[in-house]
C-alpha cells in the first residue's frame, strides 16, 4: 500500500565564519591603458558560481559587460587572500570585497574624467560602455583608455564581516551577519510492503537578500534539495567499530536526476543592506530544511516518527512489523 504524506520543514542561517573569527576578503582591480579591466581575488571556484557573481558586480560598478571583465582567482602568485569558499561566505564576503575595489577605480576615473572634460564636478558624471560621460549632457564623455597613462590604475581593497564572540556565561552576542531564512515543504509517497519513500513533489521559499543571478540560485536550490534527499534517505556509510562498510557507490547510495521531485522555487528578495547589492549568500542553508522536511512528510504518511538517518528502506519496514506487533498502528495504514 502507499501512503502520501506532506512535511514542512525551516531554518535560519549565520554566513560567514562567525563567533568573532576574523572574516576578511581582499580584492584587486586594475584597468589598463586599453580599458580593459582585470579583478583579482582568491575566491575559490568550487561549483557555486562564484566567478559569475564577482565579474557581474565588477561589470556592474564599472558600466561593463561581463565579457569586458577579466577575473583572475585561485592564484596565490596574484591574487589576494579572499578566505575559504566555505560558510556561504562568497557572495557576500567577496562579493563586498571587489564591490568596493571597483567603486575605488570608478572613482578615480570619475576625477580624472572631471579635469579632462574641464567641469567643475565629478558631480553627475556616469559610466557605461567604456567611457565616463556627464549624465546633463551625454555627448560630453571620454573614454576609459584616455583616462589611463602609461602606468595602469591599480586598487586593492578589503571587506571585514561584522561579527563577536557570544559571551559563554549569558549566551548573547552577535555571532553571524547576517542571518538568511528557507522554507522547504515537501511531498512523499511511502510504499509500506518495501519500505521505498519517494519525494513525488517539493516547494522551496528561500530568503537571497537580492537575487544578482537567479538562475544560479535556482541551481543551487536544485543541488541543495538533491543533496538533503540523499543525507535524509539514502546516503549511508554504514560504519561497523569504526569501519566504513558502504565505501563504494555500489552500496553508497547517491541521488540522481530520477529521484529528483518536481521543484517549486520561490526566490524571496528582502535585500540586505550590508550585502553587495543587497545580496547574501545561499550554499549551505538551501540543504539544511531538506532531510527535517522529509521526516515530517513521512510521519504524516504513516504515523511514525524517525530520529536518524537515512530513513532506509530497511528502516521504514522494520518500524511498520515493530508497531504492528505492539498492536499501536490503530488507524495510521486505514487513512
Amino acid at each position: 500500500m502507499k501512503k502520501r504524506g506532506k512535511g514542512m520543514a525551516a531554518a535560519f542561517y549565520g554566513t560567514g565564519y562567525g563567533n568573532g573569527f576574523p572574516d576578511v576578503s581582499t580584492a584587486k582591480v586594475q584597468m589598463n591603458n586599453r580599458g580593459q579591466v582585470s579583478v583579482c581575488i582568491g575566491a575559490t571556484e568550487v561549483g557555486q558560481g562564484a566567478k559569475t557573481i564577482l565579474t557581474q558586480i565588477a561589470a556592474e560598478v564599472l558600466g561593463l559587460e561581463m565579457k569586458d571583465i577579466r577575473l583572475l582567482c585561485e592564484d596565490t602568485d596574484t591574487s589576494p587572500d579572499a578566505g575559504t569558499a566555505a560558510a556561504s561566505r562568497q557572495t557576500y564576503n567577496s562579493g563586498n570585497a571587489v564591490k568596493k575595489a571597483a567603486e575605488a577605480l570608478k572613482n578615480i576615473l570619475l576625477e580624472r574624467a572631471q579635469k579632462h572634460l574641464e567641469l567643475p564636478s565629478a558631480h553627475g558624471l556616469a559610466v557605461e560602455d567604456r567611457q565616463v560621460y556627464l549624465k546633463a549632457y551625454p555627448k560630453k564623455r571620454v573614454h576609459f583608455r584616455e583616462l589611463v597613462g602609461e602606468e595602469p590604475i591599480r586598487v586593492e581593497a578589503s571587506f571585514v564581516a561584522q561579527t563577536t564572540p557570544v559571551d559563554e556565561e549569558t549566551g548573547a552576542g552577535a555571532p553571524y551577519w547576517p542571518y538568511t531564512f528557507c522554507c522547504y515543504g515537501v511531498e512523499v509517497e511511502v510504499d509500506t510492503e518495501t519500505g521505498i519513500v519517494e519525494v513525488v513533489r517539493g516547494v522551496c521559499a528561500q530568503d537571497v537578500g537580492r537575487a544578482i543571478n537567479p538562475e544560479l540560485i535556482e541551481g543551487q536550490i536544485d543541488g541543495g534539495f538533491a543533496m538533503g534527499l540523499g543525507y535524509g534517505l539514502m546516503e549511508d556509510l554504514h560504519l561497523v567499530q569504526g569501519e566504513i562498510k558502504h565505501n563504494r557507490f555500489a552500496n553508497y547510495l547517491i541521488p540522481t536526476a530520477l529521484d529528483m521531485p518536481e521543484l517549486e522555487k520561490m526566490i524571496i528578495e528582502d535585500p540586505e543592506s550590508t550585502g553587495p547589492f543587497g545580496a547574501k549568500g545561499i550554499g549551505e542553508p538551501v540543504m539544511i530544511p531538506v532531510a527535517p522536511a522529509i521526516l515530517n512528510a513521512i510521519y504524516d504518511a504513516i504515523g511514525i516518527r524517525f530520529y536518524e538517518i537515512p530513513v532506509t528502506p530497511e528502516k521504514i519496514l522494520a518500524a511498520i512489523r515493530k508497531r504492528k506487533k505492539e498492536g499501536n498502528c490503530g488507524n495510521d495504514f486505514e487513512r
